[in-house]
């Protein structure tokens, strides 16, 4: 027994309550009324369904019973009943197998798998999982949750949360802040070991290579403060306020840990930190550090050395000493050559030629060249814009006024176009060093994880420890979404990431009171093939 609507020729719609019969057949029972406003259309609809709850009339002749039965249970489920469980199905049982399990949080768990599949700003969370999951959590409770991820509770005993959801400090705010910096790292650290005794079963046994590197990650907002400073924006958001990402990542791009540092610093003040902090809690050996040319330097070399680190660094070769560059020029090396020649402090200058590169410095070169003509045609350039910054090295002072272009310094530079160098102090063949510092793609590519899969900017906190735990939540996403792609590959899947990503939004599950048992149940509604091809994938690794 069901309503239906019928529509008449006249434009108006009769809401009927009718049963089918075993040859099919709909009869009727009651007719309610009929109507051309939607608003009565709607208001007969619920009546005829109260009919149905009030009113067991005694079969038809022909009507099934338990066909009637079955409709009837249909009828009375509603939106509230169906959840959302491709999520779950996939990234909450990665989840358990890399052993975040472990983290006593519920609420830590559905921030995660909300951020691999649906991620934005917490107050899109919040809707989110309400409306899909049946899961309810007010914003407030979520910034008090942020607040306490990383740093410990006692740091901020006595505090309260404004209407906006934001701490509000206390009187010894300043005195505080340090402290809670340094000792309250329990999520981020656990977070950490749990990646790190992953990545190792991942590569087989003790981490041998690390990449390290470090990217820019955007606030929408005007203001400074200690954290958050304006600097070189590696997303071209100069004018924005910003933190450094560094990441540890073993090879594969499988995650070792992370540290964020305020917008403005030096990249080369950072790798030795991360590397000697980490290296000292997991305990790992002493494996090749690889890095790009930001990093090189004097002090980050001899601290390498100092700690016994082997490293592959990338190199400016235009920056060398003369007697270095000379011999390098000497080399006239062709497209894949490669060679190598010794430096003053006794680490080895590893050389090669592409043509690749070699197209991408000569199109730098003639771009750079275009924009300093165009500047000197206007004639505002002036001898404070001589100095050796980029193209600018390419001017020149005639006289004392007349600014012009050396373009004997512009085709002088062409003898360096497709070269790249590698400093290292491994016993690495030079071809293996080249492919080595090759691999720096797998931390770019977590970087682009990050910030385009996972959402992990622009970040709409302005708090340290609300940072630190978003940064933290996004860290751990990354480590799931990783295992998602190399289960894939090992299987050599047709299935991506991204399409991974999207099957899991519409895997749904109801939940109902069985009409005979009165027992809660729920049933996993019919997938599709790839669908359940997916979940087949992922279950089968357990």
């Amino acid at each position: 027994m069901f309503v239906r609507k019928k529509p008449n020729k006249s434009g108006s719609v009769s809401v009927q309550v009718v049963v089918k019969t075993r040859s099919r057949r709909q009869k009727v029972i009651k007719s309610i009324g009929s109507s051309k406003d939607p608003k009565e259309i709607e208001r007969l609809m619920a009546e005829g369904r109260d009919y149905i709850n009030r009113h067991h009339e005694p079969l038809l002749p022909g009507i099934d019973e338990e066909e009637i039965g079955f409709e009837r249970f249909l009828g009375q489920l509603n939106n509230s009943q169906i959840h959302v469980v491709g999520p779950e199905l996939v990234f909450g049982r990665l989840y358990d197998r890399i052993g975040y399990g472990k983290i006593s949080s519920e609420m830590f768990r559905h921030m995660v798998i909300c951020r691999l599949f649906n991620p934005g700003s917490k107050l899109k969370t919040v809707d989110y999982l309400e409306r899909y999951l049946h899961v309810r959590y007010s914003l407030s409770k979520v910034y008090r949750f942020l607040d306490n991820l990383c740093y410990r509770q006692e740091e901020y005993e006595g505090e309260g949360v404004d209407k906006k959801g934001e701490r509000v400090p206390d009187a010894n705010e300043g005195r505080k802040s340090d402290a809670g910096q340094k000792r309250g790292q329990d999520y981020k650290t656990l977070v950490e070991q749990i990646s790190y005794e992953h990545t190792k079963k991942v590569v087989g046994g003790e981490v041998t290579v690390c990449f390290y590197d470090m990217t820019t990650l955007y606030f929408e907002a005007a203001e400074e403060d200690e954290l958050r400073r304006c600097g070189f924006s590696k997303d071209g958001k100069h004018s924005c306020p910003q933190i450094f990402l560094g990441l540890l990542v073993a090879s594969g791009g499988n995650p070792i840990g992370y540290e964020i540092y305020e917008g403005n610093i030096s990249e080369g003040k950072t790798i030795i930190p991360v590397v000697q902090a980490l290296a000292g809690r997991f305990g790992f050996g002493k494996p090749v550090v690889v890095a790009d040319a930001g990093l090189l330097s004097k002090d980050n070399i001899e601290a390498l050395v100092k700690d016994g680190y082997q490293y592959i660094l990338g190199a400016r070769p235009k920056n060398e000493s003369e007697k270095v560059k000379e011999s390098i020029l000497a080399l006239n090396l062709k497209y894949g050559d490669v060679a190598e020649t010794r430096r003053k402090d006794g680490s080895r200058l590893v050389v090669s030629c592409s043509e690749k590169r070699a197209a991408k410095d000569r199109h730098n070169r003639e771009k750079g060249l275009a924009r300093l003509q165009k500047r000197v045609r206007t004639g505002k350039l002036t001898k404070e814009g001589i100095n050796n910054r980029g193209y600018n090295k390419y001017l020149r002072l005639e006289g004392e006024v007349n600014v012009s272009i050396d373009l004997a310094k512009y085709e002088a530079d062409a003898a360096w176009d497709g070269i790249k160098g590698y400093v290292t102090n491994t016993k690495l063949k030079a071809g293996e060093v080249i492919d080595r510092y090759g691999d720096l793609w797998y931390i770019e590519r977590a970087f682009r994880f990050n910030k385009f899969d996972l959402a992990v900017r622009p970040i709409y906190h302005r708090l340290r420890n609300r940072i630190e735990g978003h940064i933290c939540i996004c860290f751990t996403a990354y480590t799931i979404l990783l295992e998602l792609e190399r289960i894939l590959k090992t299987a050599k899947s047709d299935i991506t990431v991204h399409r991974a990503q999207e099957l899991t939004k519409t895997v749904y599950a109801i939940s109902y009171v069985s009409p005979k048992s009165s027992l809660s149940q729920r049933v996993i509604l019919g997938m599709s093939d790839e669908q359940q091809a997916l979940c087949n994938l992922v279950k089968g690794g357990d």
